[in-house]
């Protein structure tokens, strides 16, 4: 069906400050003219023509408010794939999904609410089976790395063992850039919904992206306070992504079907020097997110501390950021493999436009799995991906 649709690619939220990076970065990418047929969207038409002259483009405009169902549905009628930037996606995604999952359109974007996610499987997922739509959440910074860096890892300890990792372990060696206004929004509002007892339950279960039928016959640790780990000679602190990749990673291998096994572990953390300084990093993330969750100290960090959406890092400050991710594998018996995941920009703004830039054209090419659902990202596209991000998106993916 989406082979016969007017655009190959429409980029919603292409007026938000990492849409109108990912419309760069397409541009350069694809062309204008060229064999990908593709246009930008928002819900504002001075605004889509700011981000033409902008770039000094003619793209076609399509005028959809995140709210007006039958915008969105007539959007997601002409396009084969939908890529969205538009959040918090808890607050104005909702419709898009929807629209998209009974259209047989696919879709992708960058979000990393665990809870939100959840819903739109168990809201749309026969649907999306049904009509043969994609559905893949976190295709940026969350959790693209994370998710294709184990399927690396494991596919080189099968080379290597000729069996995969019982435990994997990701470490944040270096990573320079900030959080963008749309992640903090994003947290803000998580934060919110936990006042809700089930959105507690979901936001603290690792299994919680899982298939209802899945089965673990281990506890799924994580980082939350300084340890000293052997095997990577480090001090480990938390990682705040962690929330939602380590999420990511098992719905990964709960639909491929539990290759590396029912007792299968994967953690995340950040590499640190010292217990001191393991000790600060734990201290100051706990200390933020829980003036995050008092009203008066989070509508001062708001006002004074933290970006807003819409705002963002100088195309200088994008390019002076990058990311190293370490991970560390075991098998059951014993045999170790190391390897490592780089980025070229900052994680949450250069690097991330490029990440979903290729998700995006990976489901216009039809690359990966064909088959309809809320498949992850290493799902969705497989190994198949990986070239793509080291040919286009500056990622490398190495062994140690």
């Amino acid at each position: 069906m989406t082979s016969q649709r007017e655009f190959d690619l429409v980029v919603y939220g292409a007026t938000s400050f990492v849409g109108q990076i990912l419309c760069r970065y397409l541009v350069d990418r694809h062309g204008v003219d060229g064999d990908v047929k593709w246009a930008i969207a928002a819900r504002s038409q001075a605004k889509l023509d700011a981000v033409n002259a902008s770039q000094g483009t003619a793209l076609p405009t399509i005028v959809a408010d995140a709210s007006d169902k039958t915008a969105l549905k007539a959007m997601v009628e002409r396009a084969k794939v939908v890529c969205s930037t538009v959040g918090p996606y808890a607050l104005y995604g909702s419709d898009l999904v929807a629209a998209c999952a009974s259209s047989g359109t696919h879709y992708c974007d960058l979000t990393g609410e665990t809870q939100w996610i959840r819903r739109m499987i168990d809201s749309h997922g026969a649907t999306a089976r049904e009509s043969g739509a994609r559905i893949v959440h976190t295709c940026g910074f969350d959790s693209i790395p994370s998710d294709l860096g184990v399927l690396f890892t494991q596919s080189q300890a099968m080379e290597s063992f000729g069996k995969h990792c019982q435990q994997i372990r990701m470490g944040v060696k270096v990573m320079k850039g900030s959080f963008s206004g749309g992640t903090i929004a994003s947290m803000l509002n998580v934060l919110r919904e936990a006042s809700d007892p089930e959105v507690r339950k979901i936001l603290q279960n690792p299994y919680a992206l899982c298939p209802p039928d899945h089965r673990t016959g281990v506890r799924q640790r994580n980082v939350a306070k300084p340890e000293f780990d052997s095997d990577l000679n480090r001090w480990l602190a938390p990682f705040v992504m962690a929330s939602i990749n380590t999420r990511i990673v098992h719905r990964s291998h709960a639909l491929a079907g539990h290759p590396y096994g029912e007792d299968f572990l994967y953690d995340e953390s950040t590499l640190m020097p010292s217990y001191s300084k393991a000790l600060m990093m734990s201290l100051g993330m706990g200390s933020f997110m829980g003036l995050l969750a008092i009203k008066p100290t989070r509508k001062l960090l708001q006002t004074f501390v933290l970006p807003a959406p819409g705002e963002g890092p100088s195309p200088e400050e994008q390019q002076a950021g990058y990311f190293d991710l370490r991970f560390f594998g075991r098998t059951a018996e014993g045999q170790t493999i190391k390897t490592k995941v780089t980025g070229d920009r900052d994680p949450g703004y250069g690097s991330t436009a490029k990440m979903l830039g290729e998700a995006a054209t990976c489901l216009v090419e039809d690359i990966g799995n064909t088959s309809g659902g809320f498949p992850t990202p290493a799902t969705a596209f497989g190994q198949k991906l990986i070239p793509h991000l080291e040919q286009h998106a500056g990622l490398t993916f190495e062994r140690l």
